[in-house]
């Protein structure tokens, strides 16, 4: 029986078809939820309303919100792709950011006192205080094409999406935070480490094996589990956690402790 309840509650959930979203999902049913899942893949979960939406498309994004219940409780953005392999920078810009960001701020009018929205970034955009003034300027764009746009300005920072798009989740996190709690709505992030994944793949492609196993290896000593992020998205939406408010909160097994305070030795992995 979940600790943190949802009776009641209509939680909208994307990239609930696999990984980490499926777990929360799974989770969000125990808990008494009515979800309605939006994902490109058909979501398998006894109970779960899915709707086809694809977060890299504007038009499908709306679609899907036209028909989503007039009250939402709680948000839980979960999509994500990476970058490198199989997407370009664009597309995963599109789904990682721009589809992120205009589902929520497509939702958030429907939501009351109370509601709340979870995204998940990653520890891949840890690097973002180093951005800061840059993000400000891609969170001031409008709409798919304009952030593209920028996009295709500033193709050097943005590289391959993935460790950028997550920096720019995790400021959108903390600075709509702000704004959001003055109607009651909470925003959070949880940021994982190297989790198992259907994509773990393309991160071994993208990233090396190398560095993989050095954030596997370093804290806890092993990948996570898809299941030991879903709790935290459970909390971060769950009304006991009302005091919690533009939080990045990473969950890595130890790896940024350890690499905070010297204790990663990063030329044994990385030359």
């Amino acid at each position: 029986m979940p600790i943190f309840r949802y009776d009641g509650k209509n939680v909208v959930i994307t990239g609930a078809a696999s990984g980490m979203g499926y777990e929360t999902t799974r989770l969000l049913l125990d808990a008494g939820a009515d979800v309605i899942a939006l994902d490109v893949a058909e979501v398998h979960l006894p109970g779960v309303r899915y709707l086809y939406t694809d977060l890299g498309d504007q038009a499908s994004v709306d679609a899907a919100v036209a028909q989503l219940p007039d009250r939402v409780d709680a948000l839980m953005n979960c999509a994500g792709i990476p970058g490198g392999t199989r997407f370009t920078s664009e597309q995963v810009m599109a789904v990682n950011v721009f589809g992120l960001r205009h589902l929520t701020e497509s939702v958030l009018p429907r939501m009351n006192e109370g509601g709340a929205v979870v995204h998940i970034a990653s520890i891949a955009g840890g690097m973002w205080f180093q951005n800061v003034a840059k993000i400000g300027e891609l969170l001031a764009t409008t709409g798919y094409a304009d952030g593209a746009a920028w996009c295709a300005e500033n193709a050097e920072l943005v590289g391959d999406g993935y460790s950028f798009s997550k920096q720019v989740v995790q400021v959108y996190t903390m600075a709509r935070s702000v704004s959001a709690i003055k109607q009651g709505v909470r925003v959070n992030s949880i940021c994982p480490g190297v989790t198992d994944t259907k994509i773990m793949p393309d991160f071994r492609e993208a990233m090396g094996d190398k560095a993989i196993d050095m954030t596997a290896d370093v804290g806890i000593g092993r990948l996570a589990d898809p299941a030991e992020m879903a709790p935290a998205m459970i909390f971060l939406g769950s009304d006991e956690a009302s005091y919690v408010v533009g939080v990045n909160l990473i969950i890595d097994g130890g790896f940024t402790a350890a690499a905070t305070t010297g204790q990663v030795d990063f030329a044994k992995y990385l030359g």
